[in-house]
């Protein structure tokens, strides 16, 4: 391989909550893949997993032109409440836009872990765009100052149908830049659709994250220079295609749900399907989700973020705690696979491996499906206890994909994810269970193999611009929003036009979605 044409290469990784998963290609060929746990520092476990992956494939890091990163780091910490800043919540509403008050619906461990200090103040538009009242500056101020004496180091700033006017944000974050500098700042018209609550609830969880994020993003740009692959980064987002690394830390809730869109998006790739169920078992959850025409199919209804509702298009993903790393135990003559799990731990805590809890690995190790650890320590478990346990995991996946189904129609069922050893029988409901090559890192595949995009979800008056114009605008926005993103300008192509008329006006206003992607132009 090390006479492979510069530009060839590049690297797709996945920094999990439990293992940081590598792949390198050139062209569409996988030529090598590596796994390593992830660390607590995120650079030190991309190192390693580089490394031993560049040392085994026998390749140049000259000639890597371009890294892909998908990462749960974001959204696990959001879940788990941990590493969050204090936000101050500023909503430009007043008079009208007081009805819900901002995090009205936020479980109450959440709350204690932000600590915001919430704020609404006079202004604020139509939905035609125009003002209602002026924005009050002096309110803007006064809001600042308090959340900063009060230890707030990040503001999350909103305002009704602030898409339609996002200057009436943008004049509050200059006022709030100015008096406070060192306060991250996330505005609500750069995060979601027109829905107030859910844009404003996108917007809090963001500004939350901010500071890690930079802190996150940072560490593995760290970990290139130190390996000495001095090339573009790129970070997956929800969707599965690329953003820059800037972007990810201005925005890391746009990377809330890489994770399983990468593996699903690997599992297409792995496999040439365009349509198929597909499995993604780690170490501690199993993720299913949809394959239709090549892409994740998205979910139609709100999405939650750690029990916080937002407006964001997801994957259609449902998530089951079954893992590798699942608790096995018998309760009341009934055994029970999860939700516990020891996760990252299992190396030191499975019992093939020399530890004490019994897991689903363990299970699978006793019951031949894989040759792991040290066979000879679960030998002791009998024949029907393991039958009882592969019984219940495999209920389990059988029960979830009946439920990600749409129809009754037996689909292919492709199991990805280290955690896949778990099954060996046939699924309830899958015309076939499939196993591709280099599964175990599908959710690196997917990275490595994604599209640069753009996005655009505006409101136009057809009556005063025309139909054919707005389209025009809204396709050269999005396309001009990918290729500032860095993909080939020749290349980008639009493929999604969602028109919405606002039946509920009395003018031609339609909601106008746009999606564009294309190839990254330092790959061609």
């Amino acid at each position: 391989m090390q006479n492979q044409g510069r530009g060839q290469f590049r690297l797709g990784i996945d920094v999990g909550g439990t293992n940081t998963d590598a792949v390198l290609m050139c062209g569409r060929d996988v030529v090598a893949t590596a796994k390593s746990f992830t660390t607590a520092d995120v650079r030190t476990g991309i190192v390693d997993v580089v490394t031993q992956l560049l040392d085994k494939a026998k390749v140049d890091r000259a000639q890597v032109q371009a890294v892909m990163i998908g990462t749960t780091q974001f959204v696990n910490a959001f879940i788990q409440r941990r590493d969050l800043a204090r936000v101050a919540v500023i909503r430009a509403g007043l008079p009208k836009g007081d009805g819900v008050p901002p995090m009205s619906d936020w479980p109450d461990d959440l709350m204690a872990a932000i600590s915001p200090e919430i704020y609404m103040v006079r202004g604020g538009s139509h939905y035609t765009g125009t003002e209602y009242v002026p924005l009050d500056e002096d309110q803007v101020l006064d809001a600042i100052l308090d959340a900063r004496r009060k230890g707030c180091s990040a503001v999350a700033l909103s305002a009704c149908f602030s898409p339609m006017r996002p200057d009436i944000e943008e004049r509050a974050a200059a006022v709030i830049a100015k008096a406070a500098p060192d306060m991250s700042i996330t505005l609500s018209s750069q995060v979601g659709g027109l829905g107030l609550i859910e844009r404003e609830n996108a917007t809090i969880i963001n500004a939350s994250l901010r500071d890690l994020s930079i802190t996150v993003v940072q560490s593995m740009i760290d970990a290139f220079s130190e390996i000495g692959i001095p090339v573009p980064i790129y970070i997956s987002q929800n969707d599965g295609t690329l953003i820059s690394t800037a972007a990810a830390s201005e925005f890391p809730i746009l990377t809330c749900s890489a994770g399983p869109t990468n593996s699903i998006r690997g599992a297409a790739f792995l496999t040439g399907l365009d349509e198929a169920i597909i499995a993604d078992i780690g170490g501690t959850t199993t993720d299913i989700g949809f394959l239709l025409n090549g892409f994740p199919r998205e979910t139609t209804a709100a999405n939650t973020i750690g029990g916080v509702r937002t407006n964001f298009r997801m994957p259609d993903v449902l998530s089951i705690g079954l893992g590798g790393g699942s608790l096995i135990e018998k309760r009341n003559g009934v055994v029970t696979a999860g939700p516990r799990s020891v996760g990252f731990r299992l190396q030191s805590e499975g019992i093939v491996f020399g530890g004490t809890t019994l897991t689903a690995t363990d299970i699978a190790v006793r019951a031949g499906h894989v040759n792991i650890g040290d066979g000879a320590k679960v030998r002791h478990l009998s024949d029907d206890f393991i039958s009882q346990a592969l019984d219940t995991i495999h209920d389990a996946v059988e029960i979830a994909v009946d439920q990600i189904k749409t129809s009754q129609t037996a689909m292919p069922l492709v199991l990805v994810g280290g955690g896949s050893i778990l099954l060996s029988r046939p699924i309830s409901g899958a015309s076939a269970v499939l196993r591709p090559d280099h599964a175990e890192v599908a959710n690196a595949v997917g990275a490595a193999i994604a599209l640069v995009s753009g996005r655009v979800d505006k409101m136009y008056d057809y009556g005063q611009i025309g139909r054919n114009n707005a389209i025009a605008q809204a396709k050269q926005e999005a396309i001009q929003s990918a290729v500032d993103s860095g993909a080939l300008a020749s290349a980008v192509e639009v493929i999604e036009v969602i028109e919405m008329p606002m039946t509920n006006m009395q003018t031609e206003a339609v909601q106008l979605k746009v999606r564009v992607a294309g190839p990254l132009a330092a790959l061609t």
